[in-house]
């Protein structure tokens, strides 16, 4: 473009400058600029302006977003999971995260220590305002384990499907998790044993399938919402035990106004167990309640019915706790407390208790856990950006509370035992947060129980304090940093004994497990715009200690490997 003349000028600075600005507005971003540039004005001479550069940055897609039932406190697959430890009695609520996807894939693969291979893919469709399906599979197996190499050995392998439509007013959504896991019951005492055993006569294998339909609604304004999903859960084991699970679950309001609404949440799920014996269990369990909003004050009123068809411990089948829950909005987005009474039936199956103990005997008696009446108070803050900080502490009274102790038949196994009486509970939960900008990222979640148990001679298994401070950096998506220190307070497990102490014969004895202080660190580098390379160091401090009696976990190890996305 020329000028010839001064009249003309504002016209060609405009024609100039028009590309970058319709560049800005198409991908919504401010990367072209004009150059800085002096421009003298002559009418017998011709004035040439400079082209404007232009920063042209690639749009970066994430992937559709996962997902997920519960949310867990540790980066996927930073913790090898023969070495988890999660008897928590809440779930951590603190996300950490992953360098982002570029693409809606990526394939992952490693090997470490111990004979470990490591394996994970993400099959997604990239964002699309339709729908959303995919594919996950991960895998992760030890040929060797701490105690006489391939007898304790582990596999854990797991495929999930998952889609989901957008398309009218609801979503419409389905998901189907398949499982296999092996371990090895090597909490054997090789002072009285001459001969290890062969791996085969002790492996326990569980199988898991779990098939689930939702349906939600779109709009979040709609005066109605809704979530209702229907599954079908079926687990079994290496002893011809297995239990398939029916269940529903709603969570609804209606809007009465601006300021109230009506929720209705409910559960049902109908249990078959079979092992020696085969036992039916049903459960049922509603929650209705009016919220009314006041300004800074909100109020919930309402009641939780419940029905468990297990008779253990002589238990009322049929129960009926509050469910009152006030807030008060101190500063608003900055300090809220919060009180309230409840409680509920917990329900307790055999598909989620192997995830927590691996160990477990066969034969065992399942009960839902009677949770109540419950006091419980706190507040959520969010004293400065970038920082939120949340406590809670509860007080309950529990019966039916399981507890893990080791079996007088064979000790290498687990028994699920209970108090004859009502187990009183205090919960002490805090938490904090600190994500700058989503390149710094601290947290630390604490919580100590104390279990007053009439009958049992100690919470077996179950510790009194434990804690995850965790922290990563995201350096220009280029390199992540992480780090987790976990730590365990101890708890107990039984013995049993023939011979005589002090003159006196001793059968059972109550001993102490190890107090778990576990360091994993874990790097992660982008070497190309597809590529990165990352290294996994878990329980870095070599500690074999024994979360579970008899059971040393693995010491030091590592996995290092490639990440692919496409």
């Amino acid at each position: 473009m020329t000028l010839r003349s001064p009249k003309m000028l504002p016209i060609a600075v405009l024609l100039a400058a028009a590309p970058v600005l319709a560049q800005a507005q198409k991908t919504g971003k401010t990367g072209g600029k004009i150059e800085d540039a002096e421009i003298e004005i002559v009418k017998e001479r011709v004035n040439q302006l400079p082209e404007a550069t232009r920063n042209f940055e690639k749009i970066k897609i994430d992937p559709p977003t996962k997902q997920t039932g519960q949310t867990t406190y540790t980066y996927p697959d930073f913790r090898l999971p023969a070495d988890r430890l999660n008897p928590s009695v809440r779930v951590l609520s603190i996300q950490q995260e992953e360098l982002t996807p570029q693409t809606g894939n990526y394939l992952k693969g490693a090997i470490g220590n111990y004979g470990t291979f490591y394996g994970k893919a993400y099959l997604h469709n990239t964002r699309s305002e339709t729908a959303s399906y995919g594919l996950d599979f991960s895998h992760i197996s030890s040929a060797n384990g701490p105690v006489d190499k391939k007898n304790s050995g582990s596999s854990q392998t797991s495929l999930g499907l998952s889609g989901e439509t957008y398309n009218g007013p609801m979503t419409l959504g389905a998901k189907v998790d398949l499982g296999r896991e092996r371990y090895n019951f090597y909490g054997y005492n090789r002072e009285v044993r001459r001969l290890a055993p062969s791996a085969d006569s002790i492996k326990q294998v569980f199988s898991r399938a779990a098939l689930k339909v939702y349906a939600r609604n779109q709009s979040a304004d709609a005066p109605f919402q809704y979530d209702l999903g229907v599954g079908f859960n079926y687990w079994k084991d290496n002893y011809q035990a297995s239990e398939s699970n029916f269940n529903v679950a709603l969570r609804s309001g209606y809007a009465l106004s601006e300021k109230s609404r009506v929720a209705v949440n409910g559960d049902v799920s109908l249990i078959s167990y079979k092992d020696s014996l085969k036992v039916s269990r049903p459960f049922l369990q509603i929650t209705p309640a009016y919220e009314l909003t006041l300004d800074r004050l909100a109020v919930s009123i309402g009641a939780t019915l419940g029905y468990t068809g297990d008779t253990i411990r002589r238990a009322p089948q049929f129960n009926v706790y509050p469910a009152i829950r006030v807030g008060y909005t101190v500063s608003e987005d900055k300090f809220v407390v919060f009180a309230g009474l409840g409680g509920g039936l917990q329900r307790v199956t055999m598909y989620d208790l192997t995830t927590e103990n691996p160990w477990l005997a066969p034969n065992q008696r399942v009960a839902d856990t009677h949770r109540g009446p419950t006091l419980y108070f706190g507040f959520n803050s969010t004293p400065a950006r970038a920082l939120s900080l949340n406590a809670k502490v509860t007080l309950s009274n529990d019966r039916n509370l399981y507890f893990y102790n080791n079996s007088r038949r064979d000790s290498t196994k687990f028994d699920l035992v209970y108090d004859r009486k009502a187990t009183q509970l205090i919960n002490v939960h805090g938490e904090l947060l600190y994500n700058a900008a989503e390149q710094v990222r601290i947290g630390f979640k604490a919580d100590y129980n104390g279990y007053k148990t009439p009958t049992l001679a100690e919470a077996f298994h179950r510790p009194a304090f434990q804690s995850t401070l965790f922290g990563n950096y995201n350096m220009y998506d280029k390199l992540l940093l992480g780090a987790e220190l976990y730590t365990y307070s101890s708890s107990y497990g039984s013995g049993y004994v023939r011979r005589l102490v002090n003159g006196r014969p001793v059968g059972e004895v109550v001993r102490p497990t190890d107090t778990v202080v576990d360091l994993n660190l874990r790097a992660d580098y982008r070497i190309m715009e597809n590529l990165s390379i990352f290294a996994l160091g878990n329980n870095l401090l070599g500690r074999k200690y024994e979360r579970f009696l008899n059971y040393p976990v693995k010491g030091f190890n590592v996995l290092a490997g490639v990440t692919y996305d496409f």
